[in-house]
């Protein structure tokens, strides 16, 4: 990758988090639920907070401007939230600028004077210092750590779908392997949405709970979350922005309003888990992964979603129902298909390919030079579809496959029988011919011996 390719691809990664930094602002403001009234109130209350930008700067949003972005949404959805670069011809040549990347990357501590000073020095010019600085800023070379805001969750939702919350429990180990359970919990019923064990804490066991849950249950408003590396990946923020889902996270080391699915992982291991039988190894006694998540299913439906909650009166399920005042918004096939959908940025080439992750795929010519987004299934790198400011352009015809799926994406080992001994043991068959051997060999030294008595 030539220092080219490598600035389109920050610049396209600044752009996605500025897109996500502007859905996270408005996500409030487009729910449908809002009146006039209501929406006015909250983004003046947004224009009037300060917030953290999205690198780690603090800055204040116009209340024209959040609506603006509410409206991009609307019209266009996230993709109409990303940034499209301007269209302007480069004053300073693109020679003197790679010149001060490569400064400021050899030396991060330099400052755009700095830089600009050893640039005088070795060629005789160089460009003003807030040219330097937004070339920086561009790059990413001059960013702040980004710092996680202070968000808290509700005490309780007042209708069903308003919020969920999702964590994940260790689990028992299983054929000698630990397992963890995601779940997720409906803030107003305390109903379990959705739930799966996998035998990793990664955004696909994530993805395993969460699809079905929203296929089944609806949407929700929101989703509160902790700062775990699966609820942090991006790929849960762009699913929760396709289907227009307000994404929460707690605070580290503060996890208010997170009582409630705690309060069911307790649940879940003082009913469920101290159930299982454990043996000698610590294993549960349970076959696979297969079977412990069969019967953790059976135990929520017939066991705790029937029973009375102490924290409501009602049971979890019937109140889940009971709240719903109207059909629940449900995603076509197509929409929870697009949202768990997986995204790059990449730049196409003069020869009209791209890669991605040791794959080449020959797009379309006319992109040649652009920089478009790859959207595809993590498990299936074979099927990859371009698009070029939200418009698709097609699928990308696979030139050189080297990986069939994201190096995340790794499946679930699926339990196997073990193999039917073959009763063969190669050492003691090497051990039978070295005694054939010896006893056949020839003593040649008695054998003169008798002949010379």
């Amino acid at each position: 990758m030539n220092v080219h390719e490598h600035d389109a691809r920050v610049r396209a990664e600044r752009a996605r988090k500025v897109a996500l930094f502007r859905y996270t602002l408005i996500q409030e403001v487009i729910d449908p639920g809002l009146s006039t009234r209501q929406r006015g109130v909250l983004v003046r209350q947004i224009a009037a907070t300060e917030h953290d930008g999205p690198f780690g700067d603090k800055i204040v949003v116009a209340r024209n401007t959040i609506d603006r972005w509410a409206r991009w949404f609307r019209q266009g959805g996230f993709a109409a939230l990303v940034p499209r670069p301007a269209q302007v011809t480069a004053r300073t040549p693109a020679e003197v600028l790679d010149m001060a990347a490569g400064l400021k990357r050899e030396n991060p501590a330099r400052t755009a004077t700095q830089v600009r000073r050893i640039m005088v020095a070795a060629a005789g010019w160089a460009p003003s210092e807030r040219t330097l600085q937004r070339h920086f800023d561009r790059l990413g070379l001059a960013s702040p750590p980004q710092e996680a805001p202070a968000v808290f969750g509700r005490f309780e939702a007042s209708r069903p779908n308003e919020l969920w919350t999702g964590d994940a429990l260790h689990g028992p180990r299983v054929a000698g392997r630990k397992t963890y359970l995601f779940a997720f919990v409906d803030d107003h019923s305390r109903a379990v949405m959705g739930h799966r064990f996998g035998f990793a804490e990664d955004t696909i066991r994530l993805a395993a709970a969460l699809r079905p849950a929203l296929a089944a249950r609806g949407v929700p408003g929101s989703i509160y979350v902790d700062n775990g590396s699966a609820f942090v990946d991006s790929w849960l923020l762009r699913a929760c922005a396709s289907l227009g889902i307000k994404l929460v996270h707690s605070a580290p080391g503060r996890p208010q309003g997170r009582g409630k699915i705690e309060r069911f992982f307790r649940t879940v291991r003082e009913q469920f888990l101290v159930e299982l039988p454990a043996g000698d190894d610590n294993d549960a006694q349970i076959g696979d992964l297969a079977t412990l998540n069969r019967l953790f299913t059976a135990w929520v439906e017939t066991v705790y979603h029937p029973a009375t909650h102490s924290g409501t009166g009602m049971a979890p399920l019937a109140r889940w129902r009971d709240g719903i005042a109207h059909p629940l918004p449900t995603p076509t096939p197509a929409q929870l298909r697009e949202a768990f959908l997986w995204s790059a940025q990449r730049t196409v080439t003069k020869t009209a390919t791209v890669s991605l992750h040791n794959n080449t795929y020959q797009v379309d010519p006319v992109l040649t030079g652009r920089k478009v987004e790859l959207v595809f299934d993590p498990f299936d790198l074979t099927d990859i579809e371009v698009r070029h400011h939200g418009r698709s352009h097609g699928l990308a015809v696979a030139f050189r496959i080297g990986r069939h799926a994201h190096p995340k994406a790794r499946p679930e080992q699926l339990d196997t029988d073990p193999p039917v001994p073959t009763g063969i043991n190669y050492l003691h068959l090497i051990d039978a011919v070295h005694d054939r051997v010896l006893a056949e060999r020839v003593n040649y030294a008695a054998l003169r011996d008798q002949e010379n008595p």
